[in-house]
């Protein structure tokens, strides 16, 4: 979680003037509204939204005019030809948008939802057991008040740290993760912008490397089936092993004065998270890790190979976004085995390289090469596959531990 400082605003961004009549009363409206609200989970995703387009109202959030949205179709539509040659896997791209910042947010929350709310689950019920076992009865009604409080805390941290996200993503797939619809390449025009200007390098060489990766990125999630549930399945696996401090919740719970609106702004999530000192954690962290780094070194060294000689500055756009040591597999997954062998270690999660293999990529390239003979045949549009899986569904009988196999 994000150190991100929490707090209620009035519209534009800013926390309310306690010397302020008109703004106290308006805070305070709020503050009853937010109270009196019922929700349908731990999280108040109302109040994140909220949060979320007050802090981009306040740095900015252009609209994207038609020559950016014909710009962004041209672009994509010229990556998937160059990625042609340059992987096994067709393209993946049904639709392509251009997103402004809270377009981003919008269309992504309903992953950002089944990411969170687990977490912020047991966040919440660990407040309520802050209240005595004999004073609950007492409390009645007002035990909904302390679920309704842990929701905006919650609301609010991620309404933030959404919003911060939402400046700095370049598309859909920008992070790893799967995070908008199935199908739908879609770009942020007003972030490749200030990226490009960040790196002094032509905007329109920028939003065409951007829409490599993203098309990169489609293919592989599109045509993999069991890859956007196994990526997902992995954070919330990770998630799950996360523990709630107790003493840390009742020590920023102790700082709030509700009749002082500043001392919200004191509360923080650090420190009442933390992650299981276990085995089974730090494998699913190691899973974790090993499937988004599989995910970004192929999408490195796909659009490496479909830019080269095509784009001037790819080397300085893709030293910005790489991961040597996965990029260097799949490099020599390439040399060794030709790019229909290296693709076809997607057909299933056994077949992926694991963490020790990073150390000696050329060896694991050349291991097994009679395997990866037969499987170079493998036919990626066809249905089959190992079925994808959405965190949150009841593991079957023959799932390995965490929902997944070796990645």
């Amino acid at each position: 979680m994000p150190d991100i400082p929490f707090g209620f605003a009035l519209p534009g961004g800013q926390p309310p003037d306690p010397n302020d009549p008109a703004q106290m009363q308006q805070f305070m409206s709020q503050l009853q509204h937010l109270l009196s609200a019922s929700g349908s989970g731990p999280v108040n995703w109302d109040l994140a939204r909220q949060v979320a387009a007050s802090q981009l109202a306040a740095a900015g959030d252009p609209a994207v005019s038609p020559y950016e949205r014909h710009a962004v179709e041209e672009a994509l539509r010229i990556a998937d030809l160059w990625l042609e040659p340059a992987s096994a896997l067709p393209s993946g791209i049904r639709n392509t948008v251009s997103w402004n910042r809270n377009e981003w947010i919008f269309r992504t929350l309903d992953v950002w939802r089944k990411l969170c709310d687990p977490v912020a689950s047991r966040m919440v019920g660990a407040m309520g057991d802050l209240v005595p076992p004999e004073a609950r009865a007492q409390l009645g009604p007002m035990q909904s008040m302390v679920a309704t409080l842990g929701g905006a805390l919650f609301g609010g941290q991620l309404g933030q740290a959404l919003g911060s996200l939402a400046a700095e993503v370049l598309s859909a797939g920008d992070i790893g993760l799967p995070l908008g619809p199935a199908g739908t390449a879609a770009l942020i025009p007003a972030n490749i912008k200030a990226y490009g200007e960040g790196l002094e390098l032509p905007e329109d060489e920028v939003r065409l490397y951007v829409a490599l990766r993203e098309a990169a990125h489609q293919r592989l999630f599109e045509h993999v089936p069991w890859l956007r549930g196994h990526v997902l399945n992995a954070v919330e696996t990770y998630a799950a092993g996360i523990r709630v401090n107790r003493e840390a919740i009742e020590e920023a719970m102790g700082r709030v004065d509700p009749t002082d609106p500043e001392s919200m702004q004191a509360i923080a999530l650090e420190g009442i998270f933390t992650p299981e000192d276990s085995p089974t954690q730090k494998a699913s962290l190691a899973r974790l890790e090993t499937a988004l780094a599989l995910v970004e070194g192929w999408v490195c060294h796909v659009v490496d190979g479909a830019a080269a000689g095509r784009l001037p500055n790819v080397v300085a756009l893709g030293e910005a976004r790489r991961l040597r040591e996965a990029a260097a597999l799949w490099a020599a997954l390439t040399e060794h085995r030709g790019i229909a062998g290296r693709d076809a270690l997607w057909g299933h999660p056994d077949l992926l390289p694991s963490d020790d293999d990073f150390a000696d990529p050329v060896a694991f390239a050349m291991a097994d090469v009679d395997l990866m003979t037969e499987l170079e045949s493998f036919d990626f549009s066809a249905p089959g596959g190992p079925e994808e899986k959405a965190p949150g569904d009841t593991e079957r009988p023959d799932d390995a531990e965490g929902g997944e196999g070796r990645s």
